[in-house]
C-alpha cells in the first residue's frame, strides 16, 4: 500500500538519481544538466505515484489503470527529446541528451512503482555509458568532413587559378 511517507522517500530517491545523471551531463558541458535531470526524474516519479494513488484511494473506479499517466509521461518526454535533436550539415547533435532524458524519465517511473534497487542499477549504467562516450563516439568525423570540404575548395580555387 502506497503511503505519503513512501511517496516522499521515492521522490527523494528519484531526485538523487536524476541529480547523479545531471552531474555527469554538467561535467561534460552538455545542454541539459543537474536541474533538468532532477526535475524530469522527480516529475516522472510523481506522475507515477499519483497514478497509483488515484487507483488505490478511489476503489469505485471501474476503469482505473495506473499505467495511463506513466504512458503519458513517455509521450511527453518523447516530445521534449525530439526538440533537442538538431541536424547540422555534417552531424546530428542532441541524440544522447534526448536518450538520457528519456532514460531518466523511465528511471523516475520505476522509482514511482517501487523498483528502487533496479533504478539505482540503471542509473549507474546510464552514468557509465554517458561517461564513457569517448570510447564509442568518433569525435573526429565532423573535423574530417570539414577538412575534406576545405581541400575541395582549395582544389577548385587552384583549378580556377590555372585557367587564368
Amino acid at each position: 500500500m502506497l503511503t505519503e511517507n513512501i511517496a516522499i522517500i521515492r521522490i527523494l530517491v528519484s531526485a538523487l538519481l536524476g541529480c547523479a545523471i545531471g552531474v555527469e551531463r554538467y561535467v561534460h558541458k552538455h545542454p541539459a544538466g543537474v536541474r533538468t535531470f532532477m526535475l524530469i526524474c522527480m516529475a516522472s516519479t510523481l506522475a507515477t505515484l499519483a497514478s497509483i494513488w488515484i487507483c488505490q484511494t478511489n476503489l469505485n473506479l471501474i476503469n482505473g489503470d495506473p499505467g495511463r499517466i506513466a504512458a503519458q509521461v513517455v509521450t511527453g518526454i518523447g516530445f521534449i527529446g525530439a526538440g533537442l535533436i538538431i541536424k547540422n550539415k555534417y552531424d546530428v547533435s542532441g541524440l544522447t541528451t534526448a536518450a538520457s532524458i528519456f532514460a531518466t524519465s523511465i528511471i523516475g517511473i520505476a522509482v514511482g512503482v517501487g523498483l528502487i534497487k533496479v533504478s539505482i542499477v540503471v542509473t549507474v549504467i546510464v552514468i557509465l555509458v554517458l561517461a564513457s562516450s569517448f570510447l564509442f563516439h568518433d569525435n573526429n568525423s565532423r573535423q574530417l568532413a570539414l577538412e575534406k570540404e576545405e581541400k575541395e575548395k582549395a582544389g577548385k580555387e587552384q583549378a580556377g587559378n590555372m585557367l587564368d
